[in-house]
């Protein structure tokens, strides 16, 4: 574990804006990792994380150009817990190894304090790993609005991923600090202006 650097978890449910919040942080000087790009670089072509994806779902959760099909692996991994837990067991280990390596480098870098953005925080069990942990939230019917303009998904497809999260009002009970994004993007970015002052004061 690194010690220097306060370690900020951002999470919150599926489409309430984290990303949002975490471009507005990183505006503010704050440096952060996105999981879910982390997620995009592991599932690329000839990855040992997308032979063994290929290996556990089979051939047709790849695409032509030999990357993951995550449109057709979402289809599978949200319609059960038993296919969600045997994806997530080959994906976290490496996506943490991929946050471990951050840290390391903003420790190196002497940064007082670095972001990381993942969904699955707490479901997972991770945001124990982090000294401050941020829930970016919205009502239940706001996600699903956003999932359906955002993926062009049904509103039952955008409802099954919603569910495969923990609800959003239990997460808020592990927060240090709340995002409300129900409200207009001004709104939005202005508390996570108020979030970045007290962060770095907190870091010193």
């Amino acid at each position: 574990m690194v010690d220097d650097v306060l370690r900020v978890g951002l999470t919150g449910g599926i489409a309430c804006g984290k990303t949002v919040v975490r471009r507005r942080l990183e505006a503010r000087g704050i440096p952060t990792l996105d999981a879910d790009a982390v997620v995009h670089q592991l599932l690329r072509s000839g990855t040992a994380v997308t032979r063994r994806i290929a290996e556990s779902f089979g051939e047709g959760v790849i695409a032509p150009d030999g990357s993951v099909d995550r449109k057709a692996l979402g289809a599978i991994v949200f319609g059960g817990e038993k296919a969600r837990k045997k994806l997530e067991a080959i994906v976290h280990p490496e996506v943490w190894r991929e946050i471990e390596r951050f840290f390391e480098e903003r420790d190196r870098a002497s940064d007082p304090l670095a972001v990381v953005d993942a969904a699955l925080m707490i479901e997972t069990g991770s945001h124990r790993r982090y000294d401050v942990l941020v829930v970016v939230h919205c009502p239940p019917e706001l996600q699903r609005e956003r999932l359906v303009v955002r993926d062009g998904l049904s509103r039952e497809e955008a409802e099954r991923r919603i569910r495969a999260q923990m609800p959003i009002e239990q997460k808020l009970a592990y927060a240090d600090f709340l995002v409300d994004t129900s409200g207009s993007l001004e709104e939005t970015l202005k508390q996570t202006d108020d979030l970045a002052t007290t962060l770095q004061r907190r870091a010193g």
